[in-house]
C-alpha cells in the first residue's frame, strides 16, 4: 500500500530526480505515522517518544528537500490531514484497527499516486486522478477481504459486505475506464476487478492462512497497478 501508488506514479508520469527523496519521505512519513500511532496507543508514555522524534526530524528534513527541488508540490499536503487526523485519532482511542481508521489510510495512500505523477514530466492530472482511483478502489478492497479472512473470518455479514465490494468496484471500473472511453486497453484491469470479485467471495470460505493471504495481496497489487498502467 505504500510502494504501490508511489510507483504507479512514478512510471505513468516519468521519472525526476525529485522522486529519491519524495520516495524517502514517503516511506519516513509512514514509520513517522506508525512510531506516532504506537506512541498514542500506550498513552503517550515517555518511552515510546524517541522513534517519534526520530522519524519526525527524519521525514520533516526529506520534505525540506523535497520542497527546495519542487516548491509546488507543497499544494498536495493539505489533502493528507484528512486521512492523518482520522488515523491518529482512531490510534489515541485504540480503534486504530477499525473500517474506518483502515479506508481513511487508504485513501492518503492513493493521494501518493498523484503526488508522484505531478513531480515528475508528466502532464496529464487527469489520468493520475484516474490511477489514483484505481489505487483507492483495490486497496479499500483489502481492508474488506483481509479482515474476511483474519479478524472477520466468523462474521457472515462482513463476509457478505466483503463480497458485494469488488462487484461495485468491478461496476465502477467498467464505467470510468471501459464504458465511458470505449477503450479496449481497459480490458485486461477489468478482468483483474472480476478475478478480485471471484476471490472475494470463493477464498474466505476456505480459511487461508495470514501467510496464504499476504502472498495472495502482493499477487494481487502487481497485477492492479500493471494493468491499470495499461489504461
Amino acid at each position: 500500500m505504500l510502494a504501490s501508488p508511489l510507483l504507479v506514479g512514478v512510471l505513468a508520469g516519468g521519472a525526476a530526480w525529485v522522486h529519491l527523496p519524495l520516495a524517502g519521505l514517503w516511506f519516513a512519513g509512514y514509520f513517522a505515522f506508525f512510531a506516532t500511532s504506537l506512541w498514542l496507543k500506550a498513552g503517550r508514555r515517555a518511552k515510546w517518544f524517541p522513534p517519534v522524534r526520530a522519524y519526525g526530524v527524519l521525514t520533516a528534513a526529506l520534505g525540506v528537500v523535497v520542497l527546495v527541488m519542487q516548491p509546488g508540490l507543497a499544494r498536495w499536503a493539505p489533502l493528507f490531514a484528512l486521512p492523518l487526523g482520522i488515523g491518529l485519532y482512531a490510534a489515541a482511542h485504540r480503534q486504530d484497527r477499525a473500517l474506518v481508521s483502515g479506508l481513511a489510510t487508504t485513501a492518503g495512500s492513493a493521494l501518493m499516486t498523484v503526488v508522484a505523477y505531478d513531480a515528475g514530466p508528466g502532464s496529464d492530472l487527469s489520468r493520475a486522478w484516474q490511477l489514483a482511483l484505481v489505487q483507492l478502489l483495490y486497496f479499500a478492497g483489502t481492508v474488506f477481504y483481509v479482515k474476511t479472512v483474519i479478524r472477520e473470518r466468523d462474521n457472515v455479514a462482513f463476509r457478505r459486505v466483503s463480497g458485494a465490494y469488488p462487484l461495485l468496484v468491478l461496476l465502477v471500473a467498467a464505467t470510468v475506464f471501459g464504458l465511458v472511453r470505449h477503450d479496449a486497453s481497459s480490458w485486461p484491469l477489468l478482468i483483474v476487478f472480476a478475478l478480485l470479485l471471484v476471490r472475494a467471495i470463493v477464498v474466505p470460505p476456505h480459511r487461508p492462512t495470514p501467510r496464504q493471504a499476504g502472498i495472495g495481496e502482493v499477487v494481487a497489487t502487481v497485477a492492479v497497478a500493471t494493468t491499470s498502467l495499461l489504461v
